[in-house]
């Protein structure tokens, strides 16, 4: 069998575009280790299509049509529901497509809060209207997470949904000295992209407040930090750390903090949660989306409703007064990422499904 595994990996920050291909490739060397031959590549170096930013892309697909002919696929495992996938359908080639999130609260937000213009919110509405044709027709949807079953048939009905949460190499997730925190630490770490994700954040301007002789580390970037950063800037507590090099100094980071926190409003399996879980840090997480699916309250973690800010408080003081709770936590966490989100169980287990359905 041969796999074409498209990347979709070209927006959003450097750690999201590097940490998606690696994760795609480490999936790919797991099916090689099974006998499964792949190819990776990235989507918008053989085709984007319209509406795009490049237009000679809309007009020409030959790049496209070469590759699939000098590999020629078994079938096509899509990062994203855009042109790669939909040009594949048509060639009648197999087509399944990954999806991580929620991709329909996310358009509806990036019209709210990004797209406000009448032609962005068109061409995010064709967009949708590519995405909805790929999740229609492609053979079949693999989620993140179980909570995605219900959005996606409430979207598409008919579309066939398959559990495959994305895996993750722990030999990456070691501990390396070097960067250096005041303690005891929260730390934080993702991007401020989405305003439905993000505005959870503001949750801690009470925390942070109340918990004076804690300090709180944010790493990451995006668009909206500038809302967050002026709410919580004010407290000497507080400290912000933009982006971070991948993998070497996030791997100093989650090195050094004492709890990882995940202030979210939707989400799914978050890949900067699993490689603090891969770290040994306790973690406490909205409870959302598909999040406790990968922290287990009372497990591996602590789980809190949103805007609850006094349920925050409460948890991030037991975890800092508790020592022996953090590492159970944090022992408890890294098994569980090594159990649940191992490459190799996860391969074996796509082959078994696309080997029944082709």
């Amino acid at each position: 069998m041969k796999i074409l595994i498209s990347s979709g990996a070209a927006g959003g920050s450097a750690k999201g575009r590097i940490g998606k291909y690696l994760h795609l490739k480490d999936f790919g060397e797991a099916l090689l280790r099974k006998g499964v031959d792949y190819k990776l590549v990235y989507e918008t170096d053989y085709i984007s299509g319209f509406p795009s930013k490049d237009i000679k892309s809309w007009f020409s697909k030959k790049k496209f049509h070469k590759l699939i002919n000098e590999y020629n696929p078994n079938l096509v495992f899509a990062d994203r529901q855009s042109h790669f996938a939909l040009e594949s359908i048509k060639l009648k080639i197999p087509t399944y497509v990954y999806l991580r999130g929620n991709y329909w609260s996310e358009v509806e937000w990036a019209k709210k809060t990004i797209y406000k213009s009448p032609l962005m919110r068109w061409v995010v509405d064709q967009k949708k209207k590519i995405a909805n044709q790929v999740f229609a027709k492609c053979n079949g949807i693999f989620m993140t997470a179980d909570y995605l079953d219900n959005v996606i048939k409430e979207q598409i009905p008919n579309a066939k949904t398959y559990h495959f949460l994305e895996g993750l190499d722990t030999s990456r997730w070691y501990p390396q000295e070097g960067m250096k925190l005041k303690h005891p630490c929260v730390g934080m770490l993702h991007d401020a992209n989405w305003w439905g994700k993000t505005k959870e954040m503001l949750v801690l301007e009470d925390v942070i407040k109340k918990m004076p002789n804690v300090h709180f580390y944010w790493a990451g970037d995006g668009q909206y930090k500038q809302p967050i950063l002026e709410k919580l800037s004010q407290f000497k507590n507080f400290h912000y750390l933009e982006s971070l090099e991948y993998p070497d100094i996030v791997r100093q980071y989650l090195t050094e903090i004492d709890i990882y926190a995940l202030p979210t409003g939707m989400d799914t399996t978050p890949l900067s949660c699993r490689e603090a879980m891969s770290m040994e840090n306790p973690v406490v997480a909205s409870k959302v989306g598909g999040i406790p699916e990968m922290v287990h309250d009372n497990k591996t973690g602590f789980l809190v409703d949103e805007g609850d800010s006094e349920a925050w408080i409460k948890k991030l003081t037991i975890l800092v007064n508790d020592d022996e709770l953090r590492k159970k936590f944090g022992t408890a966490g890294r098994n569980l990422v090594i159990d649940i989100f191992n490459w190799n169980k996860l391969a074996t287990e796509f082959i078994e499904i696309v080997s029944k359905n082709n």
